[in-house]
């Protein structure tokens, strides 16, 4: 319950006395579907500037149950947040934040666990991906909210996981299912990340110990060059509704993700087990370039695009949808945290 101040009738600044009158958390907002059909809502105040965190704290479980019901919740016309307030949302919704291990791509720390949205050539699309679902341990929530939009593009588009799902044949479905999906990363070639950002360490031992504890097999090469090889799953059961979802990055991590004359520039450079990066089938068999045009075309099926607009909030179940970005111009600021 909060409150509102209104105006009576007399006295006060203007003539005009003012009271304050208990508002339920209901009439503050407004929830709307965010396209027709989708799942996914949107919620906007029905009071001017109204911070997020004051809804949050007054509204009981109401954020939390749009966000499992729902899966994307995005926040628009609240008052605008930095990554300290970001970071209080998402500690007042979910708990305590995680950092971002075992990373994939370059972002840059901003407050505490707060970070920017992947670093990544604006020109070039971000395929859809479940965060860190390339890992055994992964966010269950993503909190992200734009501080500067793109001039044009630059979208953080959606896709409904259980969609993804159900669109794949049974056939591509078991395929994955049976083994897992191994990812194959090569450190050290001086592209992608190095394996020092990708640990956050200096120390092989600490990077040792990390793979030990996550089951990665680590090998190293000679000088700075380790490879990684690292099998997990590659649907999982949505612990906010128990749907089966597609959840694996083996779209992303594939080279044929690539843009078609980097992917052969690499394939000309490193054989197969060279690669920077790669996704295969858990024990090891490559994946059927057909699978892979069936599950891209799942996830272009089922995405949400909405251009961000500044002080825009979207809160994502990680496990009910996957995100990516699209190409844009201009300058773009969007922070993450992930609980």
């Amino acid at each position: 319950m909060l409150t509102q101040t209104t105006d009576t009738g007399t006295n006060g600044r203007f003539g005009r006395a003012r009271r304050s009158v208990a508002v339920t958390s209901e009439t503050l907002v407004r929830v709307a579907p965010l396209i027709d059909g989708s799942r996914a809502v949107s919620c906007t105040p029905t009071l001017t500037g109204l911070d997020a965190r004051e809804w949050l704290a007054g509204s009981g479980n109401a954020l939390a149950r749009l966000r499992d019901e729902h899966g994307a919740v995005l926040l628009r016309g609240f008052a605008p947040l930095d990554a300290a307030g970001l970071a209080e949302l998402a500690t007042g919704l979910d708990g305590e934040l995680r950092d971002y291990d075992n990373r994939s791509t370059p972002r840059r720390r901003v407050d505490g666990n707060v970070f920017t949205s992947t670093e990544y050539p604006a020109d070039q699309t971000i395929p859809q991906h479940n965060e860190m679902s390339y890992t055994d341990s992964w966010p269950a929530t993503l909190f992200l909210t734009c501080v500067v939009p793109a001039a044009t593009g630059g979208e953080t588009p959606i896709a409904d996981s259980a969609r993804v799902h159900a669109r794949l044949p049974q056939a591509t479905r078991e395929r994955f299912e049976r083994h897992g999906v191994m990812y194959v990363r090569n450190f050290g070639h001086g592209m992608d990340l190095s394996w020092q950002e990708a640990f956050q360490t200096e120390d092989r031992a600490q990077v040792d110990a990390y793979c030990a504890q996550h089951g990665i097999q680590a090998e190293w090469l000679g000088g700075e060059r380790l490879r990684t090889r690292h099998v997990v799953q590659a649907t999982v059961e949505a612990r906010a509704t128990g749907e089966r979802v597609w959840f694996n990055q083996a779209n992303l991590f594939h080279v044929s993700s690539l843009p078609e004359h980097v992917e052969r520039e690499l394939r000309e450079s490193f054989a197969e087990d060279e690669l920077p990066r790669n996704a295969l089938h858990g024990d090891g068999t490559p994946l059927d370039p057909e699978d892979l045009a069936q599950i891209r075309a799942a996830y272009a099926a089922e995405e949400i695009a909405l251009p961000w607009q500044a002080g825009d909030i979207m809160i994502v179940d990680n496990e009910q949808f996957s995100h990516g970005r699209n190409p844009y111009t201009g300058s773009r600021t969007v922070l993450v945290a992930m609980a």
